[in-house]
């Protein structure tokens, strides 16, 4: 019979006993999610992009008062300031330069590049405000849908079919019927109604799947009411989608808000928006095509910026694609 002693057994690829090591550092959702965002370049430029754009709408229109000598509000009358190519200089009655139209001026003699990132602010401000209502609205009641199903949920959607039969356009007159003046709350109030409906939607059909889910019947089995299983469970497991729909939801806005300003059923003059500028830049592009080509240029780049990272952001929060 064979004698066995330790010296025949050897533990092979294991040294020091590090066998019980991390090799990965252990990663929430979150944080992974980070991670594979910031893999994803254009992802990350479109947020920079965002992040100036941003900035320059707070601090563009006292920047521009620095650049041109004037505020963007004041009017100059005389006949060179008037629709000045960039890069006009400013010069008072005096004869002396105090600055420089670097984007030129409009009809009016106004700085335009004060009142370009001025219009900036009531374009995203329409765009993320706007979002967030129709985020807020549309959850809760696709969530509530979605949960208790049955008739609850048959009556709730065809109110939903109901309000999505109408175009937000006919919306968008009636409120100027009804009030004198086209704002920023009379355009949010009028893409708000009917605009919610595609997130009740979207969140009804994820709550459906889950609530069939083991953690939420653990929930139910503990006593948890319907309110907290909503609240607690359902809503926050949604939220990475909830996150994509708002990033290609914030450029729908911006868009809805410039096509309406551009018809003349938005922000309404001395107010101004990136659509109520590219609306008078349009009446002269033939002669002045600045006055057009940059407004156009601003909504586009917001636009184009926020789908890419919202394409950026779908496949960092996709559990699927984790690697």
């Amino acid at each position: 019979m064979a004698e066995l002693s330790k010296e025949k057994f050897q533990i092979i690829g294991c040294v020091d006993g590090d066998a019980e090591a991390i090799v990965r550092p252990n990663l929430t959702y979150w944080q992974d999610a980070w991670r594979r965002l910031k893999q994803n370049k254009i992802a990350i430029f479109s947020l920079i992009l965002l992040s100036v754009i941003s900035i320059m709408c707070i601090i563009g229109p006292y920047l521009g008062k620095l650049i041109s000598g004037v505020d963007y509000t004041i009017q100059n009358h005389v006949a060179e300031a008037i629709n000045a190519k960039p890069g006009t200089l400013n010069i008072n009655e005096k004869g002396e330069q105090i600055g420089t139209y670097i984007f030129g001026t409009d009809h009016l003699g106004r700085d335009m590049f004060g009142r370009l990132w001025k219009g900036g602010r009531a374009s995203i401000i329409i765009g993320l405000v706007g979002t967030l209502i129709e985020v807020l609205v549309g959850a809760l009641y696709g969530g509530i849908s979605g949960y208790f199903g049955g008739l609850v949920d048959d009556i709730m959607m065809r109110i939903v079919e109901i309000l999505n039969s109408i175009p937000y356009m006919i919306v968008v007159i009636l409120m100027a019927v009804l009030f004198e003046k086209q704002g920023i709350l009379t355009i949010l109030l009028a893409l708000c109604i009917t605009g919610w409906t595609g997130m009740a939607r979207l969140i009804r059909g994820q709550v459906m799947q889950l609530k069939e889910s083991e953690y939420v019947l653990a929930a139910q089995a503990l006593g948890a009411g319907s309110k907290r299983v909503i609240y607690k469970h359902l809503i926050p497991n949604t939220i990475g989608i909830i996150i994509v729909y708002m990033t290609f939801d914030i450029p729908s806005f911006i868009f809805a808000e410039a096509f309406l300003s551009f018809i003349g059923l938005g922000i309404q003059p001395p107010k101004t928006s990136w659509g109520a500028m590219a609306s008078f830049g349009q009446q002269v592009m033939d002669f002045y095509p600045h006055e057009l080509l940059f407004p156009a240029v601003a909504i586009s780049l917001t636009m184009l910026s926020f789908n890419l990272l919202g394409d950026g952001l779908r496949d960092a929060l996709d559990p699927k694609l984790r690697q």
